[in-house]
């Protein structure tokens, strides 16, 4: 509720601002947003490849015991 107040307080202040910086500033949030989706992007792709890598060590016979993985884990 309070974040739904102080954007509504937002959207109030920048009523009075000319185009010209409302324009700027919808740029600016959507290279932010834009930034995100690559962010989220490489996040996923770096998973698979973690995937990948462990099913080869697997397949390679390069594989731990539960307690030993429990032990590195402390």
């Amino acid at each position: 509720m309070k974040t739904t107040v102080a954007l509504e307080n937002l959207w109030i202040y920048l009523q009075p601002l000319p185009k010209s910086n409302k324009k700027w500033l919808a740029e600016r949030l959507m290279e932010d947003l834009a930034g995100e989706r690559e962010a989220e992007y490489i996040r996923k792709e770096e998973v698979l490849a973690g995937i990948d890598a462990g099913l080869k060590d697997m397949k390679a016979g390069r594989t731990k015991s539960f307690e030993q993985f429990m032990k590195e884990w402390e």
